[in-house]
C-alpha cells in the first residue's frame, strides 16, 4: 500500500491553492525520476509511461494529488533525479569509504544514475517559476550514466581507486525502499528544459 504522507500533503496544498484568494501563479510539486521505474538502457523523456514498482505508484499518486489545483493554476511537477554537491545528503554515507580506497559500485553496475547538479537544479526551479510552466518537467543532467561511470568518476575525484562491487543482493537488505531507488533508475533526460521548457 503507499503510505499516505506525501499524497495527502500534496493534496492538502492543492485545496489551500483552491480555496486561496488571490491564488499562486504556479504549483510545483516535486517527486522524482522514480516515476519511470525500471528502463533497462532506454533513456526516457517526460512523455514516457509511468513504472509499476513501489516508487512509480508513489510518484504517480502524488502527482495526481497535486494535479487537483490544475483547474485554478499551473501546476509543475517536476521528477528529479539524484542532486549532487559536495555536502550532498545522498554522497555523505558513500564518502568515508571512498576516501578510504573501499568505494566501489554495485549491482551489475549499468543500472542509470540520472544525476543533476544542486546549481543547475535550482535554476531549472526558478526556469519552472519564471515561465509559470506546467505539466511534467525531468530535472536531470542532459547526459544520464551508469553506476559504473558515476563511481568511476567519484573515485577519480578524490584521486582513489574503485575496485569494490556490491551485489545487489546486499544492497537489497537495506532497509525501506533504497534499493529500488539505487538499483532501478531509468536514464532520464531534461527534454522538455532542453527544448526551453516547451
Amino acid at each position: 500500500a503507499i503510505p499516505p504522507g506525501r499524497v495527502e500533503t500534496a493534496g492538502r496544498l492543492a485545496e489551500a491553492i483552491r480555496a486561496a484568494e488571490p491564488r499562486p501563479r504556479v504549483f510545483v510539486s516535486a517527486s522524482g525520476v522514480n516515476y519511470y521505474g525500471p528502463r533497462g538502457d532506454e533513456r526516457v523523456e517526460e512523455t514516457a509511461p509511468p513504472g509499476d514498482d513501489f516508487l512509480a505508484r508513489l510518484c504517480v499518486e502524488w502527482e495526481a494529488a497535486a494535479r487537483q489545483a490544475a483547474d485554478v493554476t499551473h501546476v509543475a511537477v517536476v521528477r528529479t533525479g539524484l542532486v549532487l554537491a559536495a555536502d550532498a545528503p545522498l554522497l555523505q554515507p558513500m564518502l568515508p569509504f571512498f576516501r578510504l580506497g573501499l568505494g566501489g559500485s554495485w549491482g551489475d553496475g549499468r543500472g542509470g544514475w540520472s544525476w543533476i547538479h544542486l546549481a543547475d537544479h535550482v535554476g531549472l526551479m526558478l526556469l519552472v517559476l519564471d515561465r509559470a510552466l506546467e505539466g511534467p518537467l525531468n530535472l536531470t543532467a542532459p547526459q544520464p550514466v551508469s553506476v559504473d561511470e558515476f563511481t568511476t568518476a567519484l573515485g577519480r575525484a578524490l584521486h582513489r581507486p574503485v575496485l569494490f562491487r556490491m551485489p545487489a543482493v546486499g544492497l537489497r537488505l537495506a532497509p525501506g525502499q533504497a534499493a529500488d531507488a539505487l538499483l532501478d533508475l531509468a536514464p532520464v533526460v531534461p527534454a522538455r528544459a532542453l527544448g526551453g521548457g516547451g
